[in-house]
């Protein structure tokens, strides 16, 4: 009775910790995804929570003082005195009113009292000008405006696509080869050389950059959809090889057996049976790399550089931060915009996700 009561308590502490966790999570997601949808105002003046009902203040009357109220004085207002900084910070009063300036210069108090509001005010015009581009007015150190055209995120997120899909399908592929090579053919090196591809997942990837980026220049890949796929594969390949291994590893040995007794050559066994039964784990190590890939902004910057005819979405938020941290609203369309495929992605593949971190367990 004592254990059940134990593994229950066990299995509470557990989920309440992942509900935890998953809450942390999904509070900034979902307020980037209000936000992005709010006016540029809104966004300013109140926080994405403001859309769902809550108390506020709201203007109940203006009331107009004498003209010559001398403002280095204490102020009365309602039969009470006030400070000219309490009136500017705002001031409540004994019965639950907020008395602030409206208009400090004409004298005029604003008089609030709480009440049940939303700021529930939505528009698409956050995505169609990051998506189709807009006029931006920035001011210069010496007053004057300067407008410029911004560039569109429609031709990064393009650019995105062409660089991650090919940088997750071609690693995985020839790491699934590879696997299957270390865990169930035999040829001279097969231990040396799977160490080699283990010790690779402790070198930094700042370290190889200069040397294959030089490499990349004098055969003319650098600033190439080519040359960053290659990029991409040489840096995830070690990581996926390992990860395949362990669960191919794992698979019965008698499947192997009897396909080879059926005559049936590597390739063949590796096509027509290691292929789908690591569906899992293929799944699993896709969702890490595409999620890399596709919010990598180093690799993307040194193998295919900045211009806009082949910048990647990160490069383009990060040059929005850079250009128009004041635009919130653009800035929030254009992180879920970023957001969108990733999530896809995962949702899309998270039955095998669980499957394939487990397959070292599978017994063989």
């Amino acid at each position: 009775m004592s254990r059940r009561r134990t593994k229950k308590g066990s299995k509470w502490l557990v989920n309440s910790i992942l509900g935890f966790i998953c809450l942390i999570w999904i509070i900034p997601t979902a307020g980037l995804f209000v936000s992005s949808f709010r006016p540029a105002a809104d966004i300013l003046d109140t926080g994405w929570w403001t859309v769902f009902p809550h108390k506020g203040w709201e203007t109940e009357e203006l009331m107009s003082l004498p003209e010559d109220t001398d403002l280095k004085k204490p102020i009365e207002v309602m039969g009470q005195s006030y400070t000219d900084e309490q009136l500017k910070q705002g001031v409540a009063t004994a019965d639950g009113q907020k008395l602030e300036w409206q208009n400090r210069r004409g004298r005029i108090v604003d008089i609030q009292e709480k009440q049940w509001k939303t700021n529930a005010i939505f528009t698409l015009d956050n995505y169609k000008n990051v998506l189709g581009g807009k006029n931006y007015e920035i001011t210069q150190s010496d007053g004057s405006v300067k407008i410029e055209k911004g560039s569109n995120l429609t031709r990064a997120f393009v650019n995105t696509l062409t660089v991650a899909i090919p940088s997750t399908i071609i690693p995985i592929l020839i790491a699934a080869f590879a696997a299957y090579a270390f865990a169930w053919m035999k040829f001279p090196g097969r231990k040396t050389i799977f160490v080699i591809v283990v010790a690779l997942l402790v070198v930094p990837l700042q370290v190889a950059l200069i040397p294959v980026l030089q490499n990349f220049t004098a055969l003319g890949l650098n600033g190439t959809y080519l040359g960053i796929w290659i990029a991409h594969t040489a840096f995830g390949l070690p990581l996926s090889t390992y990860f395949l291994y362990s669960y191919i590893s794992q698979l019965p040995r008698d499947l192997f057996e009897s396909a080879f007794m059926d005559g049936a050559s590597n390739f063949t066994i590796f096509t027509k049976l290691i292929l789908p039964l690591s569906v899992p784990s293929i799944a699993s190590i896709g969702i890490f790399q595409f999620l890399w890939v596709w919010n990598d902004y180093l690799v993307s910057l040194v193998f295919i550089g900045s211009q806009p005819n082949v910048q990647v979405l990160s490069m383009r938020v990060a040059e929005m931060v850079g250009s128009y941290g004041n635009d919130w609203h653009l800035l929030t369309a254009a992180s879920f915009i970023s957001m969108i495929m990733p999530l896809i992605v995962f949702f899309a593949l998270q039955k095998y996700f669980v499957r394939g971190l487990m397959g070292g367990s599978v017994k063989g």
